[in-house]
Formats: C-alpha cells, structure tokens, sequence
C-alpha cells in the first residue's frame, strides 16, 4: 500500500500582516492549532518587567464575552486542550482538537489575541497569583539556579531579567496598561497563525481572514541587541546537593555556525554517550545529573551546562567542564560526530511526528527566517558540518573570555565559577 501523498506546508499573508501557514497532514484525526506572537519579555523595560506573562494570564480571565470557565469549557467540551506560554522572543497560544474543531479553535484564540475583558477585579487577582508563580520559582532551586545564570550572562538587560517579573513591576499595573501592551506585543506584523494536521487550507483562510483579519496595532519598539556580559552569582542555602550552571557566549538563530554549535552541545553533553556524562558522572562520580543545552535568540545564544552535584564536588566538576570545552575546540572524533548528527536528526524527524512541535516550529522558523525550512534541508545542514567547524565554534565559544556562572547551595560549593575560568583561560 502506498503511503498517502504529503503536501508542504504552504504560507500566506493577510493583508493586515498576520502569517498563516497551513501544514495538512494525512492520515490524522486531530490537528494542532498554534498563534504565536514574536515578541515576549524582551521587549520590556525594567518598569513593565513581567507584563508579558501577566498578559497572558489575564486573557483567560475572560475574552470575547466568554468567562474564564467558558473559554476552557468551550475547548475542552469537544475534545480539545488550551495552553499558553511565554518566551523571551515568543508568546504562543496551543489547542490541540479534533477534526472540525478549527473554527471554534480559532474563534477562541482570535478573542484571546484580540479581545481580552481585563477586568480590574481579576487584574489584582492574577497579580497574587503570579506573585506565588514567582516565590514558588525563587523555592524551586533547579528553576532559580538558572534564573540566576541568565541574570549574570545577561546583566542589566530585558533578557537577563527573570520572565515571570518582579511583584513591585507588575504592581502597578492597570487595565489600560496592559491592553496597551497587549496591542503593542501582539501586533500583527509578527503574529502568525500555524496549524497542522486534519486541516483544510481553504477553510483555514477563510478562517484566519474573519477572525484575524482586522487587527491593527503599533508594535512595541524593537529591543536592543543582546549583550553577553558575563559574570558570577551564588546563593548560598542549606540544601543537600549544590545546583551550578555555566555559560559561554554562542552564535544566535542567523549565524552560520548554528548547527554547529548544536552539534557541538550534543557531542559535549547531550545524551549519555557525550564527553561529560562519561566523564563527570560515570568515570569521576562528580554529578548524578549533568547536561548541556543551547539557549539561542535571534541575535545571540549562550552554551551552557547545569550539573547538580555535592557541594565539595563542584570546583572539581567546573574544571572538568572547563577541560572538555577546551578539548573539543582542540577537535573532536569522527565517530562523536556521526553520533551527534544521528541524534540531532532524530529529534528534527521525530519532532515532525508531533503536530503541535510541527505547528510550532513552524511558526518560529516563519518567524526568525522569514520562510520554513524543510526537514531534508535542516538534515543536510546538519550533515554538511566538518570537524573544522566544531573546531571553529569551539575558539568562538572560549575566545571572548567571557564566561558566567550560577551556584545555589552550600557554600563549599561557591567558588565553581572561578574553577572555570581557571581551567579555560589559567
């Protein structure tokens, strides 16, 4: 038996500005429905520092005159789930459905977007709310661990500040305030509807042009570009393991090194074949967890590693970092990177198995590219990396001499910053 024709995700425009792209996929009872405004906590000031995921609570209070309770009970009565999230660069609003729940998934998000009831009663409600959303991060010391290392790469800047905000920023917020800025950071030159699955290109046009069509707004103005300043902090609590994660500066979206860099995180601690899980964890016994990720914005991006460990421990594990770091920028084996490639891969197919990663990633690819990119593009990115370009991104990732660092836990442990940099540049 064949298997059923695929047809590539088509991009439209409406004349207001608003992307649609439409991703049908055979096969499937249910489709996945994403609205992403790309713009998120780094277009505020310090005095509006939180604002953006206050929004994005307080639009379920009520919107489109339906209540709280109407807008989940709506979805959820015909099968379908509601979400949200906010990001530094994105805010995004998810259903998944069924078949046919389209225009009901849309006509929801649309009033989400569009047409939130701000009351002031619930405005001072959610602000509680959020306040405990933020001391229950400040209590979860694998949460705070890295709220602290994105305060110390990012220092004095909307990117480093904590998305949640700070209770004395969103104190004074009003209604009026945060409709303003809901038409500022949702405008529609950046806002793109994707969906995918069970979903017919005609019907989602039409759709999208009723319910988004006549959306208007100034945008907010555009944020400045990343700096990675680099730095040290620690907070020092009686907890039984130590938290630390460490940053280097990396290439951002744009940069031809992307995948790269990725590769490079994969081979260093991606998984548990990479250098530091072997290394740290299974040969020296330093960590139970330890990992590397990739935070990567449009413009810039950090490499880190997070580890958790005990606190006499630490120094050890940080100069253990440091030495793998600086041994892969010396060159890596053949057989790591055919390992890494293979990985990265499969997260790249497998994530198209996901309707809502395939909404998703869609509407950010829209959103930073200015296109989509095809799986077998992205895969013959990944596969055209050399060595030499491991090498590369490895002297990029230590030749600033930048690097910074978060210790949360006993105070034997406060010193693995320093250790570090000892082991990079000493």
């Amino acid at each position: 038996m064949s298997a059923p024709l695929q047809t590539p995700p088509r991009v439209h425009r409406l004349s207001n500005g608003v992307t649609v792209i439409c991703d049908p996929a055979p096969g499937y009872e249910t489709l996945a429905l994403s609205v992403v405004a790309g713009r998120g906590s780094r277009w505020e000031d310090r005095r509006r520092s939180g604002w953006s995921h206050l929004l994005e609570h307080m639009v379920f209070k009520g919107a489109g005159g339906r209540s709280a309770r109407d807008i989940v009970e709506s979805i959820e009565a015909s099968g379908g789930q509601i979400n949200a999230a906010t990001g530094h660069e994105r805010t995004s609003f998810q259903v998944r459905a069924l078949a046919g729940g389209l225009p009901l998934a849309l006509a929801v998000t649309a009033d989400l977007v569009q047409r939130p009831t701000l009351d002031e009663g619930d405005l001072a409600r959610e602000k509680q709310v959020v306040g405990q959303e933020i001391a229950e991060a400040a209590d979860t010391p694998d949460d705070q661990v890295f709220e602290l290392a994105q305060g110390a790469a990012f220092s004095d800047q909307a990117i480093g500040r904590p998305i949640l905000g700070t209770v004395d920023a969103l104190a004074p917020a009003g209604p009026a305030d945060i409709e303003a800025w809901r038409a500022a950071i949702y405008a529609p030159d950046r806002l793109v509807i994707s969906v995918a699955g069970a979903v017919d290109e005609d019907e989602l046009l039409r759709l999208a042009e009723a319910h988004f069509g006549a959306a208007a707004s100034p945008a907010a103005t555009e944020p400045e570009p990343a700096r990675f300043t680099g730095g040290e902090a620690v907070e020092t609590r009686r907890l039984e393991q130590a938290h630390v994660v460490f940053m280097l500066p990396a290439p951002g979206l744009a940069d031809p090194d992307h995948f790269a860099l990725r590769l490079f995180v994969e081979i260093l601690g991606g998984g548990m074949s990479s250098r530091l899980f072997q290394e740290a964890r299974e040969k020296l016994g330093l960590a139970y967890a330890i990992d590397a990720f990739s935070d990567i914005y449009e413009d810039a991006g950090v490499l880190g590693v997070y580890a958790g460990c005990a606190a006499k421990d630490a120094g050890r594990l940080a100069e253990v970092t440091g030495q793998q770091m600086k041994a892969m920028a010396a060159g890596v084996e053949r057989a790591e990177l055919a390992r890494a490639k293979a990985q990265l891969k499969a997260y790249v197919f497998m994530g198209r198995e996901s309707l809502l990663t395939r909404a998703e990633q869609s509407a950010a690819q829209q959103l930073s590219f200015g296109r989509l990119l095809p799986s077998a593009e992205i895969a013959g990115l990944i596969d055209a990396v050399t060595i030499e370009d491991l090498a590369r991104v490895g002297s990029r990732l230590i030749s600033p001499g930048l690097t910074a660092s978060s210790v949360l836990g006993a105070k034997g442990a406060a010193g693995a910053g320093s250790r570090l940099r000892d082991a990079l540049y000493g």
